[in-house]
């Protein structure tokens, strides 16, 4: 598992994670509103801070699938975007 932080702004931010191993992987970004280092969720299950995923995967009734996230890393430098979405 890999992680990076970066200060949360308006508009784009950029995160950067060095040193993955070439593989398919999946992205996923939260608003740690809170700085607890864990996504907060209510008694539902919904995320109560911002949550995105790599490719831009849609959410419908969960977390997307991982073939909806999947990201083939080949090389140094691919990119993904993705929205934080809150609900």
């Amino acid at each position: 598992q890999w992680t990076s932080r970066v200060p949360a702004r308006s508009g784009r931010v950029a995160a950067r994670i060095e040193g993955v191993p070439a593989g398919t992987y999946a992205v996923q970004a939260i608003h740690d509103e809170n700085a607890n280092m864990d996504l907060d969720r209510s008694f539902l299950g919904l995320p109560l801070e911002g949550i995105g995923f790599s490719n831009d995967a849609p959410m419908r009734l969960g977390p997307p699938s991982f073939g909806d996230a999947a990201l083939a890393v080949a090389e140094p430098g691919i990119a993904t975007r993705l929205k934080l979405r809150y609900f």
